[in-house]
């Protein structure tokens, strides 16, 4: 399952000690349902707030995000959280896993929060850890993994649900060049296998050419980039 994600007009701003910042100066972006798009842009931009603004982590000035036909600015905060639940895989540059959690326990745990039946949720957290290679680390604590095993862990507990929307922001960039790559490759993959519409916001423009469509984030809009030339603050 997939989704479609709709964006117009949207747009944030922050206070900075005494002045206002317009961080996104009204933003239009289609994703189609299935979609790879990533989105790049030099630090501060504005990627991670445009990614919380398309799960619902945080609320726009003007603007609307719709998920699935889905206005996210109409919902309760009740409905919002069953909504992200529901609809939405997170998967951040610091992994996030509960330290006194094992890694079958962190990946099981959007399962228990939606109610899924315990055994249920544990087959289908050990099939995902399986299908990243981890199945001999399940009973394994966060600080008993290593980088990328913690950062695949992370990714399974995102679409332990089957979110048809995963938002990715800068998960490899925690992580050395090749371990980093080897995440990637591995968040790619799943998504395309499992039929979820993703956006990745990266610093790695080496990477993210490697989506279906590549985005620029600059001076608070968003265009396509299909030039070869290295963005101030991207690694080429």
């Amino acid at each position: 399952m997939s989704v479609e994600v709709r964006v117009r007009g949207l747009k944030k701003a922050y206070l900075d000690a005494t002045r206002r910042v317009e961080v996104l100066r009204g933003i239009d972006m289609d994703v189609a349902p299935g979609e790879l798009v990533a989105i790049v842009g030099p630090s501060g931009s504005g990627k991670s707030t445009l990614l919380h603004l398309l799960g619902g982590l945080d609320a726009p000035d003007g603007g609307t995000v719709e998920v699935d036909n889905e206005d996210l600015a109409r919902l309760s905060g009740a409905a919002l959280a069953r909504f992200r639940n529901r609809m939405l895989g997170f998967v951040f540059q610091f992994h996030q896993l509960l330290p006194d959690f094992t890694a079958l326990e962190n990946v099981m745990l959007p399962g228990r929060i939606a109610g899924r039946e315990p055994r249920a949720a544990a087959a289908a957290a050990e099939k995902l850890l399986a299908e990243v290679g981890l199945a001999e680390r399940l009973d394994h604590f966060p600080n008993q993994l290593s980088g990328g095993e913690r950062q695949r862990v992370a990714l399974c507990r995102a679409l332990l649900l089957e979110p048809p929307l995963l938002l990715a922001d800068e998960p490899t960039g925690n992580l050395d060049p090749a371990t980093g790559e080897q995440v990637f490759e591995l968040l790619r993959a799943m998504a395309l296998r499992h039929g979820t519409t993703m956006v990745l916001v990266t610093h790695n423009q080496e990477l993210a050419r490697r989506c279906a469509r590549l985005l620029l984030l600059e001076d608070g809009i968003l265009k396509p980039f299909n030039d070869l030339a290295p963005v101030p603050g991207i690694v080429h």
